[in-house]
């Protein structure tokens, strides 16, 4: 069996890649393992010196790692030379901040003495998906590597060049040759590598089914997970909120990774007194978007992953407008090679609408209009997915307030597109999953925080030291 990576562009195949056999999946799971034994006696300096170095061939590499994601999945040059120069970033800052953050942590417990530390668990496996082929996987992986475990990386069967090319970083950067391993396998294999009694944990980023199966198993098998799903959060646009501002924003916010991001902007919800203002606008900003080759330093948007993925998008739109939605820009699939699809705005969306309640993977925006800040609210939050939104207002009091206490999503920005920041906790609610990545949150996500009471010899709980009973 072969795995084949499919130019977006053009439509042809770019390469194939040999599917790994069982007997291989088992040998690499041992070794990673065997792997972790040692890694995790290193101290912190040793593991950070390495992750250092990976750091630096990414950035040495960036233009042909780039240039690599525009062959696999459409990625424009220019936005995938900034992943590889964020996972980078990512490398330096957790052998930086590692030891810190994993440092023992002593407690007053009223016992002899107490403390907390944090041990790796050994085997993680990642299951990651090709919007961003690199940033995803460096997101678990510098982490998760740094607290001293393994990582297994089975990626999407779309991007196959990528996740070697990943595997080679770790491998040229001196990490032990077993430590990190990509699995060239299918999705179908998933559930047989959770279940291994080697595989300690999991985490998946990807869509909601995919996240569904993975926890399905993962709780079967009781081993930790953290998912990262799907969104279509709401970026609120208010009575008060600068519109020129707001339309440029929310126009870049929606066309990062040609549309094809779980945060980026997908539905607009916008006061009706400013609503008209707003499309005219927007409607400007969507349409200066240059669409063509990704290898091109120009190019705004790419092909989309797909053409199987571009044509469930146009299916969307065409289900929307045929239940009351207006199309204001785009809304067809152009002609010639390539999976492209371009910037699209709809307005009059609704509830009942593909539009409003499914995440639209592509440069495909929403418009809801709606009375004033309450519903705009209300319209926010009924959705099933609570990832990252958004607040465009000059009242920064207000949309600080609104950002905090209403909007229901793991993050929340005020006049200000959602991204992934190293040094705060990436994560969403509901159906977009479960458990944090990034800042000390994240790398405590894949260890085990276990207490410690050291008693003098020869004395018990029971002679007094302490307020908790035996029986706890």
């Amino acid at each position: 069996m072969a795995i084949t990576s499919i130019n977006p562009l053009t439509g042809t195949a770019r390469a194939s890649h040999k599917e790994a056999s069982s007997f291989d999946v088992e040998k690499s799971i041992e070794q990673a393992h065997e792997a972790s034994q040692e890694w995790r006696l290193r101290s912190f300096e040793e593991r950070a010196v390495l992750m250092r170095r990976v750091g630096h061939i990414l950035r040495e590499g960036a233009q042909s790692y780039a240039r690599l994601m525009a062959e696999e999945m459409g990625k424009p040059v220019k936005q995938g030379v900034a992943e590889v120069q964020k996972c980078a970033s990512a490398c330096d800052y957790f052998a930086e901040n590692a030891a810190n953050f994993l440092a023992p942590e002593m407690v007053d417990a009223g016992l002899f003495k107490s403390f907390v530390t944090f041990q790796p668990l050994g085997v993680v496996l990642a299951v990651m998906p090709w919007n961003f082929p690199f940033w995803q996987v460096f997101r678990f992986a510098a982490p998760a590597l740094m607290a001293g475990n393994a990582g297994l990386l089975k990626h999407a069967s779309n991007v196959p060049a990528c996740a070697l090319a990943i595997e080679e970083v770790f491998r040229k950067a001196g990490f032990p040759e077993s430590l990190f391993r990509t699995f060239l396998v299918g999705s179908e294999e998933v559930e047989s590598i959770i279940e291994h009694r080697l595989v300690r944990a999991v985490t998946l980023t990807g869509s909601g089914p995919a996240g569904r199966a993975v926890a399905r198993k993962a709780g079967e098998m009781l081993k930790k997970t953290v998912l990262e799903l799907g969104g279509s959060d709401a970026y609120l646009v208010l009575d008060d909120a600068e519109i020129a501002f707001a339309a440029k924003t929310c126009a870049k916010g929606r066309l990062i990774n040609s549309g094809q991001s779980c945060i980026a902007a997908k539905r607009f919800v916008v006061v009706e007194s400013v609503r008209s203002r707003f499309e005219e606008a927007f409607v400007e900003e969507m349409r200066s978007a240059k669409m063509g080759d990704p290898q091109l330093e120009d190019t705004d948007i790419g092909p989309l992953a797909r053409h199987d993925l571009r044509d469930a998008l146009h299916e969307q739109v065409e289900a929307s407008l045929a239940k009351g939605a207006r199309c204001l820009l785009g809304g067809e699939i152009p002609g010639g090679p390539g999976a492209f699809y371009p910037p699209t705005v709809l307005t009059d969306v609704h509830p009942g609408m593909p539009a409003h309640d499914e995440e639209l993977f592509g440069p495909v925006a929403a418009i809801i209009s709606v009375a004033d800040e309450a519903a705009a609210v209300a319209a926010s939050n009924n959705c099933a997915f609570g990832l990252g939104g958004g607040v465009f207002t000059c009242n920064l009091a207000r949309g600080e307030r609104l950002a905090a206490e209403a909007i229901e999503a793991g993050s929340v920005f005020v006049n200000a597109i959602v991204q992934s920041n190293l040094k705060l906790p990436f994560g969403g609610i509901k159906e977009s999953g479960y458990g944090r990545e990034l800042s000390h949150y994240g790398i405590k996500e894949f260890v085990n925080i276990k207490t410690v009471v050291v008693a003098e010899s020869g004395r018990s709980f029971a002679d007094g030291e302490t307020s908790s009973t035996p029986t706890e």
